[in-house]
């Protein structure tokens, strides 16, 4: 890691010398997504177990938007629903009609893809990695490296794991469990490499670049070589302060044991398995800040990056042990928000925006950063002003989530509601005091007028949304 540190400190030196665009000269576009990564697994913004020096090195550099949500999804696979979103600029089920219907193909003969609106402004695009969306990206994309499936090949070892200290038999760095290191070198690495590749080629091209680089990490297998979990030694892993053994209302929210993600560790959870997960979680995400870093090396060696935006995020976050939950099928904030950093020639350095926004807002974003403007189809609202500094209020007064029909949530200030209609359940949450959301709110007959408020204003907002659950059915 010595090594990986002096890369990005060599880098952070020259990276952004802020040279002024001329008016025939468009911006380079960097997309970087991870999978799985929650909010808070970067050591700049507030986890100091996690070692990542080339995000921290990004979040110094640039802008954070501290509070991005991904607003859920329609089966297990969050990650569908989040690319096809950031991919069509539509709303979760206005996105999901397209995902059902096979119909990708007939936004991308209208040019109504992010991808597409892209190229119609001059650009070359690029796309490796994780895909999982349902057009192949070969049709949408001017040059495609290897395409990913939605996550490496699992084995029955890698589930119900570890049960204590005498079963770990499944261990990350062992390349015959298949995973990550399926073809001999791991995907992240081959993100990487390929990213390099094309930085080289677009180096000596008159068009500009837009990127779409896509690891699969740190989603399950949390795979990665030993020198990275070696960095994280056991007994310096802390147990998350929401832990639970089981959470209550799991099976009724669909998070039961038949979900994969939460077939990962045993039922019921222990701080021995969750802590053995959590290593391996941050392992992974250190090995894929190391590619980030190669990559950045790369930008600056080819002579691109001083006319370059880098917006880096993940399609939603994860439990990994918070509340009794491992996976991102819930809507507690340590599932709905990844991190979101974006640097360029003009983002304000070091800075944070504190205001509620989703994260698909970087495709309208992009957008207008390439000099386009920002199609009507696209439901999403750009964050150039927010980055200048010109707007503060949020473009969404109340933040919106949904999983399957088991889950609804709204936010509305810092007061969210979460429902679990087969349970018949409301949980209150006041995030300003509890951002951790341990302290359920909604038996105080204090908070009951604020209660029915918030559900009608869920209501309506579903209505909004093209949301067709019907929670009236349910009692409450």
């Amino acid at each position: 890691m010595k090594e990986v540190s002096l890369l990005i400190i060599t880098v952070s030196l020259a990276l952004y010398s802020c040279t002024a665009k001329t008016d025939a000269e468009k911006p380079n576009i960097l997309f970087i997504l991870a999978d799985d990564q929650c909010f808070n697994t970067i050591n700049e913004l507030g986890n100091h177990e996690v070692i990542t020096p080339t995000l921290d090195q990004l979040a110094r550099q640039g802008t954070v938007f501290t509070t991005a949500y991904n607003m859920g999804g329609w089966n297990g696979a969050i990650c569908i629903a989040s690319r096809t979103m950031f991919n069509t600029g539509r709303f979760l089920w206005r996105a999901e009609s397209y995902d059902n219907t096979l119909d990708l193909s007939s936004l991308a003969e209208n040019g109504q893809l992010w991808s597409k609106e892209m190229e119609r402004l001059g650009y070359e695009t690029f796309m490796t990695g994780k895909w999982h969306v349902k057009i192949k990206p070969e049709t949408i994309f001017t040059h495609v490296g290897t395409e990913r499936p939605g996550m490496p090949k699992d084995t029955p070892e890698g589930y119900n794991r570890p049960l204590d200290e005498n079963h770990r038999e499944w261990t990350p760095w062992d390349k015959k469990f298949g995973g990550f290191w399926e073809g001999g070198t791991h995907w992240s690495e081959v993100v990487a490499n390929e990213t390099l590749g094309f930085l080289e080629t677009a180096s000596s091209n008159e068009n500009p670049f837009f990127m779409y680089i896509a690891f699969n990490a740190p989603h399950d297998p949390r795979q990665s070589p030993k020198e990275y979990v070696d960095m994280y030694p056991l007994e310096n892993i802390a147990v998350p302060e929401s832990f639970l053994p089981e959470y209550p209302y799991k099976d009724d929210m669909g998070c039961s044991v038949k979900l994969r993600d939460e077939a990962l560790a045993p039922f019921p959870r222990t701080e021995y398995s969750v802590k053995v997960n959590r290593q391996e979680y941050y392992a992974i995400i250190t090995h894929m800040d190391a590619q980030i870093g190669r990559i950045l090396h790369k930008l600056e060696e080819t002579g691109q990056a001083d006319n370059t935006y880098i917006f880096f995020s993940a399609d939603h976050g994860l439990a990994v042990g918070h509340h009794g939950l491992f996976g991102k099928q819930n809507m507690y904030e340590h599932s709905l928000r990844p991190p979101m950093i974006i640097v360029g020639p003009d983002i304000p350095a070091g800075e944070k925006r504190d205001m509620e926004v989703y994260l698909q807002d970087i495709m309208p974003t992009v957008i207008e950063y390439a000099g386009g403007e920002v199609p009507e189809y696209v439901e999403f609202n750009s964050l150039k002003s927010f980055i200048e500094g010109s707007a503060r209020e949020s473009n969404y007064p109340e933040v919106y989530g949904a999983y399957t029909d088991t889950q609804r949530m709204i936010r509305v200030d810092n007061y969210k509601l979460i429902v679990y209609p087969y349970a018949g359940v409301q949980r209150l949450f006041y995030l300003a005091d509890d951002p951790l959301e341990m302290n359920d709110l909604a038996s105080l007959s204090e908070h009951s007028k604020r209660m029915t408020s918030m559900l009608e204003q869920l209501k309506s907002l579903m209505v909004e949304m093209g949301d067709t659950l019907d929670l009236d059915q349910y009692i409450f």
